[in-house]
């Protein structure tokens, strides 16, 4: 059976490049109880599945490869960008998690996030930029990591990588999760490169009980799955 579905790359920079793809499809007859199987031929780091919108909010659930994700970053971020783009007043993505907000500031769209929704990443910290870069993903066969160093403290501007061969994904583009987890342990704002170039941007809120998390989403294009 093919399925048609839409396509948006999240945390691009500012010239539109580099972005985690992610897949977007409205839930109906004939993808329920497919989530996984879909999930697994689209073949990215996340797929998302929009099942209704009430008053305000998108309800939705999130699959890896390998398995469904109360939460992840990148994904909430991108189908908040993609329904405002389409014209949908939306204020929060509903996910099994709970609910997080929506707010959009010029081309950047921010939703906010509590910290314990996102995975419990191993946060790894390295000496410098080239550190991490010269990382080999195959390195890593289990867990969930983010690797990360300081491109400049005083500018709270970060390099970072992350792997989570757990959730079938050998190296994740850009992974707002982690960004949410390092922005609450840090206590900081920041400005993170992660991947080939993609840019995420967090603010910390409520003394680090909740982190905003951000960045820009291309537009959509159509991908059809055999």
């Amino acid at each position: 059976m093919a399925d048609l579905i839409e396509v948006v790359d999240v945390f691009v920079d500012e010239q539109g490049r580099h972005g985690n793809p992610l897949g977007i499809l409205w839930s109906s007859p004939q993808t329920r109880k497919r989530e996984q199987e879909i999930a697994r031929d689209a073949g990215f780091s996340e797929t998302i599945f929009i099942d209704r919108i009430a008053d305000g909010s998108a309800h939705a659930r999130i699959f890896t490869p390998v398995q469904e994700l109360p939460f992840a970053g990148h994904p909430t971020v991108g189908l908040a960008a993609w329904l405002l783009a389409s014209g949908d007043d939306i204020r929060t993505i509903s996910l099994p998690a709970g609910s997080a907000r929506v707010r959009q500031d010029g081309d950047l769209v921010y939703i906010t996030a509590l910290p314990q929704w996102a995975p419990e990443f191993s946060l790894q910290r390295l000496d410098s930029p080239a550190d991490v870069e010269a990382i080999d993903p195959d390195a890593y066969s289990v867990g969930l990591h983010y690797v990360w160093a300081w491109i400049s403290r005083e500018d709270r501007t970060v390099r970072a990588r992350m792997f989570a061969p757990e959730l079938g994904v050998r190296e994740d583009e850009a992974t707002g999760s982690a960004a949410v987890r390092l922005s609450a342990e840090l206590g900081h704002d920041l400005d993170i490169l992660q991947g080939a170039g993609s840019r995420l941007y967090t603010h910390v809120r409520y003394l680090g009980q909740q982190v905003e998390v951000g960045g820009r989403t291309s537009p959509s294009r159509m991908l059809q799955l055999n």
